[in-house]
């Protein structure tokens, strides 16, 4: 029987991805590979979810990047997710009419092999995180340093898409997901035997679950400069005070038109049933409810 389900399963290269195209918030990519670069010097690996718009034709639109509690390794990233968190993310989302449409994470420099694009672990982590989502336009980005012919450093931006068969066959647990020591990190393990290029095998390359997906930039609709969620350094009431302070000659709704202030203020002045309305203020750049700025002001001078 297993011979017959081999015969089947067939693994080729998918050529097109369901999304035309990724394009990035520069703001938002820039303040992760900032952090990956220069505080964790690209020696410990950290991830977030990538939250923008999906258009009629595919095209992904990056907004921002939402970063969960996590513990970043050389060769691990582990992702202690917090769903309460996220459900307040998912509403902050919906109230800017944006959604969680993919993953962002690092290499570490010690992970640096020219011979393949993700590591065994990171292909199923992607499966696994695309498979939730059941988005089809679903982007994968891994953010990497490569040494160019100067002999610089240049940080990196590539995504893509898991291949169709490789989301199939994590849904139907047909991946190894134990790992080795003495495993080849460009191969991933099947359970069962899969045919590639006309082979009965158990180990698949990696690269043939990857489809690559064209990367821009944007200049997206919210600011940022607030501090992120789940880093070394926490925000606090000072950080909120120090927020508005700086942009004391916009209008209030400009000044909280930052996702991760907006979270902060959920999480922090127990308004998590009131962000995703001042989220909307923020979507349509309306005037924020008397209400609601005189809090937020009167917390902010209390730091």
């Amino acid at each position: 029987m297993d011979d017959l389900i081999a015969k089947q399963t067939r693994i080729t290269r998918q050529e097109s991805p369901h999304c035309d195209s990724v394009s990035f918030d520069r703001d938002s990519a820039n303040a992760f590979q900032l952090y990956v670069n220069e505080t964790l010097a690209f020696a410990s690996k950290r991830g977030g979810f990538m939250y923008g718009t999906v258009s009629e034709e595919g095209r992904v639109e990056v907004d921002f990047i939402y970063e969960p509690p996590q513990q970043g390794l050389e060769e691990d990233l582990i992702l202690l997710r917090d769903p309460e968190e996220e459900k307040l993310v998912d509403a902050i989302a919906a109230g800017l009419g944006r959604r969680r449409v993919g993953f962002i994470f690092t290499q570490t420099v010690m992970q640096d092999k020219k011979d393949y694009h993700f590591t065994n672990k990171e292909i199923l982590q992607a499966a696994e995180l695309h498979a939730e989502s059941e988005l089809k336009e679903w982007v994968t980005v891994v953010v990497k340093l490569e040494v160019n012919e100067d002999g610089a450093a240049d940080v990196h931006f590539e995504a893509f898409q898991m291949s169709d068969m490789c989301v199939k066959l994590f849904k139907e647990e047909w991946f190894v997901t134990e790992f080795g020591e003495n495993d080849d990190p460009k191969l991933s393990k099947m359970k069962k035997d899969v045919v590639v290029g006309g082979k009965d095998v158990k180990e698949v390359d990696n690269d043939f679950f990857l489809v690559v997906v064209k990367i821009f930039d944007h200049q997206g609709p919210l600011s940022l400069g607030f501090p992120i969620e789940n880093r070394n350094t926490h925000a606090t009431l000072r950080s909120l005070k120090n927020h508005l302070d700086r942009a004391k000659n916009l209008p209030f709704v400009k000044r909280i038109s930052d996702f991760h202030l907006l979270l902060f203020l959920a999480k922090s002045l127990g308004l998590s049933s009131d962000v995703p309305a001042l989220a909307e203020c923020v979507l349509t750049q309306s005037p924020v409810p008397e209400g609601y700025q005189l809090l937020i002001e009167s917390m902010a001078n209390t730091s």
